[in-house]
């Protein structure tokens, strides 16, 4: 039978959609990356393996981060690099809000290069991404998928006077990442980092498409803290926020814009309280009877979350911001001077 026309129209069909070179640039990032992703074996006191992990070298002198939640509770941990080399490593500090850590090894093995780390303000929806790591202890394992979302939040181990802390700007992966990839790099196409791999959303346990990555960003921050000090002191302001997005209708009844955080609460005896911030009481009442950001040194904040995320990665303590607030329907500017996170 002779085609149709329209069959003669029909664009080319092709089943090459991974071109030669994009698969060699996967070969060579794993080549030159997998000698710095280790095996993290992490024992008790009396020397019983309590779990493993991944992890990666972030410079000469040893330093490989990999998540809190590898190392919690551990005594003694040992690493096994790709070569099949093995090393005791010290736990240098550990974050369990950021759910970062850092081990590090006295020696490295002549053939591993620090990973070097990314932007991961710069990240796109859509983008290739490799995670490098140890999936149910299988070592040296690659996947490969895209960025799903950016801005994601989940939420930190540790619970602070009746409510959890967020960690925000997390990377959301279709990678397959699986237990034991905890640790491990996030990485771009130029082989840089630009995130930890951290957890799954799965009912089963299993990888169901849903990664999440802590942002390179975070690791800037935090893992130059935990190698001098141990830890890292996060920016406090002593605020409750809203958790919830209001409708239109709500925020039009309040006269309020559409953009901003509810203040629904002040601690005694932190910035915020030595600042005026004033509480909403929502339950009581739903009144616009207390503050409502609208910016942090003039940078809009649309919810809790890009307020935390703008403490986090653009804020040290000690320092002084600006808030832009809406009281009683006036706009206001309070200067406010950032504390340490209890």
């Amino acid at each position: 039978a002779q085609n149709s026309s329209a069959d003669s129209f029909a664009p080319p069909q092709t089943t090459e959609i991974v071109t030669a070179d994009l698969e060699n640039r996967f070969i060579e990032i794993y080549n030159r990356v997998n000698p710095a992703v280790v095996h993290i074996f992490v024992f008790d006191g009396d020397g019983f393996l309590l779990g493993t992990g991944s992890g990666f070298v972030i410079d000469q002198t040893g330093n490989i981060v990999t998540n809190n939640h590898v190392v919690t509770d551990g005594d003694e941990f040992e690493i096994v690099f790709a070569s099949g080399e093995r090393r005791l490593a010290t736990l240098m500090g550990t974050d369990v809000d950021s759910d970062l850590a850092v081990v590090q090894v006295e020696t490295l093995p002549e053939e591993v290069e620090p990973v070097p780390l990314g932007d991961s303000g710069e990240l796109q929806v859509g983008q290739f991404v490799i995670a490098i790591g140890n999936p149910f202890g299988e070592a040296g394992s690659m996947s490969i998928g895209v960025i799903s979302g950016l801005g994601r939040t989940i939420e930190s181990q540790r619970v602070v006077a009746g409510g959890n802390f967020s960690i925000p700007q997390v990377i959301q992966t279709d990678a397959a990442i699986n237990p034991g990839n905890s640790g491990g790099p996030l990485l771009n196409l130029n082989g840089e980092v630009i995130g930890v791999n951290s957890a799954i959303l799965s009912t089963s346990g299993a990888n169901s498409g849903v990664g999440f990555s802590i942002p390179v960003n975070a690791v800037r921050n935090i893992a130059p803290a935990l190698i001098a000090e141990g830890h890292y002191v996060y920016p406090y302001l002593g605020i409750r926020m809203w958790p919830q997005a209001f409708t239109l209708r709500q925020l039009e009844r309040l006269s309020l814009p559409p953009n901003g955080v509810f203040v629904t609460g002040v601690v005694e005896d932190t910035p915020a309280e030595e600042a005026g911030l004033v509480g909403h009481n929502l339950s009581i009442s739903f009144t616009p009877d207390g503050d409502y950001i609208t910016a942090i040194n003039r940078q809009p904040v649309r919810n809790s979350d890009e307020l935390l995320s703008y403490l986090v990665f653009e804020t040290t303590v000690g320092e002084t911001v600006e808030l832009t607030v809406i009281r009683n329907g006036e706009v206001i500017k309070l200067p406010l001077t950032l504390g340490e996170r209890p």
